[in-house]
């Protein structure tokens, strides 16, 4: 019992001048020693002056904007908030040169929902296993609601829909039909998922009327498994870009690149060396930009300098047209693009044994000059 009392008992205060002498001596250590700066979280570096887009305007663009309310339709223009928005709804006026036919007004209509079966990492659309059910009827709205815009130039793209039978690509063949029994003149580009690699459905898009099949490789062959979803390979991708323009050679098929991700010169030359071995026409490049805080990083803001660059390096191998850029995007200024070089009478060159030899002075070139 006298233990217990002893050790319940309070303990004797330590004297004030004790516990003041304690407190200067810890303030005089933390003085003397180095401020602290918080190097775990470092600011994050603003955009450069390059990455900056006017502002949305004008009455093609407040046209288009209010159309694609009314009729319900997602447009990747919107749902991915692209820089050049204003300048593809605006066509030829946001160009600035309402005299000039070949900019085409151009829109990116996204169908088979807004929930993704895949999860790519550079990618902000939401993402499920089992997302809502196709709508039928969409194939027939999105030609309506297209038929009232007065474009020339319509870009289709969609999520991955890996829970669907036949990858979706039915559903995207009955929107190019009707898009094109609806709008005779327009000029239909898909861009498209790779039906987990099932040929027969690339094939069967391929013969479903649209003009232009884009198939994105998105990186290098390195980063591929780090940037996209498992089930996205690159080697994948470059067969379905193949399978297209075997099944239908008189397409123009394309692709797209994104820069500021770690890859190397090497590793994008061989990028363009493949797609052009695989019958890919058309290529653009584009500076990556992370759309979260969950996706990845950019590794380097790619400067202008550069993106010319690689658009003198792969006009050097024979494609068809080259679009390179910051602001770029898969379907940027397409209309205008394919009315100048395909509409024209340009056919695509066949790529070129000596593809590395061909690309070494434009880029030897650009090196000096920097």
């Amino acid at each position: 019992m006298r233990r217990l009392l002893s050790a319940c008992a309070p303990r004797a205060a330590a004297p004030p001048t004790s516990r003041l002498a304690a407190l200067r001596e810890t303030l005089k250590q933390e003085a003397s020693a180095p401020a602290l700066r918080k190097t775990s979280a470092p600011a994050k570096a603003r955009k450069p002056v390059w990455l900056k887009a006017p502002a949305a305007a004008g009455a093609n663009y407040e046209r288009l904007r209010s159309s694609v309310r009314k009729a319900r339709v997602a447009t990747v223009c919107e749902e991915a908030r692209c820089p050049n928005i204003g300048e593809c709804w605006g066509g030829r006026a946001a160009a600035g040169d309402a005299a000039n036919e070949a900019h085409t007004a151009t829109a990116t209509i996204m169908i088979m929902g807004d929930t993704c079966t895949r999860g790519c990492r550079f990618c902000s659309v939401k993402t499920s296993r089992r997302p809502d059910a196709l709508d039928p009827e969409e194939p027939r709205r999105t030609a309506e609601a297209v038929n009232g815009w007065g474009l020339d130039y319509v870009v289709v793209t969609s999520v991955d829909r890996d829970d669907v039978h036949d990858h979706g690509a039915g559903h995207i063949c009955d929107t190019v039909k009707e898009l094109k029994l609806a709008t005779p003149h327009l000029l239909v580009e898909v861009l498209t998922p790779d039906f987990g690699g099932e040929l027969d459905r690339v094939h069967a898009v391929a013969h479903s009327g649209l003009d232009v099949f884009a198939h994105n490789i998105e990186t290098v062959e390195r980063l591929t498994p780090r940037v996209r979803d498992r089930r996205a390979g690159y080697r994948q991708t470059l067969a379905v870009l193949r399978a297209a323009k075997e099944a239908n050679p008189v397409l123009v098929t394309k692709s797209s690149i994104m820069l500021g991700l770690g890859e190397t010169d090497d590793e994008i030359l061989q990028t363009l060396r493949d797609l052009r071995s695989h019958g890919v026409d058309v290529v653009t490049f584009g500076q990556y930009l992370q759309p979260t805080k969950r996706h990845l990083k950019v590794t380097d803001y790619v400067t202008p300098e550069q993106f010319d660059r690689w658009k003198d390096a792969a006009d050097a191998m024979g494609f068809l047209y080259v679009a390179s850029g910051p602001l770029v995007r898969s379907s940027y200024r397409a209309g205008e693009l394919f009315v100048k070089n395909v509409l024209r009478g340009r056919k695509p060159q066949k790529a070129s044994s000596a593809v590395g030899v061909e690309v070494a002075e434009p880029l030897a070139a650009a090196s000096a000059a920097a």
